[in-house]
């Protein structure tokens, strides 16, 4: 059986973080281990809460996981601080980690603030030169670009602009009242489009998180990444259209905490 490592946050109330990275990769037939880089007290309206990891500990983790079972592939999510990034690049450079997902999370759904400030150049210099893929949504592509994007051609400058600035392929993801759900793959030069139809569903809870492990587990099992990112799709798309709805917050995110880290 193939294996998959998350490196990520928890979510307690289990739609974000390595909760849906653990769901995603047993759904999609590999073996999921974590590394925690933090806790959070969450739910599907906002985080309200961070209690980050020590370093020491992250490293611990990954040196338990990396000397036993050898991840397949690793997928990174939420890592907020400068020293957690550090760790996990070195920890990652020292094991020769393979098919590395950067999902730069850099805020939670409900508008909660994930990333330290400073913590944004340790994750553009140190992580995504590793990555095989990262995986951003459109606020996040701004950011990394350092750019507006309002269109479908801003998607395509965008993600060209991050992968040759750091080296990896960019999954710019859509949505956010931009090109419907359609998602741009811009690699070796070239941009690949893949198609989605927009789910009407409120409950986007921890998609970001969701297909980001799904590509995970699909490049561990050693499928092209063209074909990782479509099945990929399609699995998040099966999800959405359930329509899943768990509790009274699990509709539009309106009671979303105001978070902010102390620098």
């Amino acid at each position: 059986m193939k294996t998959a490592l998350t490196i990520a946050g928890s979510d307690c109330s289990g739609g974000a973080g390595i909760q849906a990275d653990i769901k995603t990769m047993t759904a999609n037939s590999v073996y999921a281990m974590s590394a925690i880089t933090a806790l959070t007290a969450q739910n599907t309206t906002g985080v309200s809460d961070i209690l980050e990891v020590p370093p020491a500990f992250l490293a611990n983790q990954l040196d338990a996981i990396f000397t036993d079972i050898f991840p397949d592939a690793v997928k990174i999510g939420m890592v907020s601080s400068v020293p957690l990034i550090e760790v996990i690049a070195e920890k990652l450079r020292q094991y020769g980690a393979k098919h590395i997902v950067v999902d730069p999370v850099m805020g939670a759904t409900s508008g909660a603030k994930l990333l330290k400030d400073k913590a944004l150049q340790a994750l553009t210099q140190q992580l995504l030169p590793l990555a095989e893929v990262c995986t951003p949504n459109i606020p996040e592509a701004e950011i990394l670009a350092n750019m507006r994007i309002t269109s479908a051609e801003d998607m395509i400058a965008a993600a060209k602009i991050i992968s040759e600035r750091y080296g990896c392929a960019v999954l710019c993801k859509g949505g956010h009242a931009i090109n419907d759900a359609n998602d741009l793959l811009w690699r070796d030069g070239e941009a690949v489009w893949f198609h989605g139809e927009r789910i009407n569903n409120p409950n986007t809870h921890g998609t970001g998180c969701t297909l980001s492990s799904a590509i995970a587990s699909n490049l561990a099992k050693e499928q092209p990444l063209e074909k990782a990112i479509e099945n990929a799709k399609a699995y998040i798309s099966g999800a959405l259209s359930a329509m899943l709805n768990l509790g009274k917050g699990s509709g539009p995110l309106n009671h979303a905490f105001s978070l902010k880290y102390p620098e």
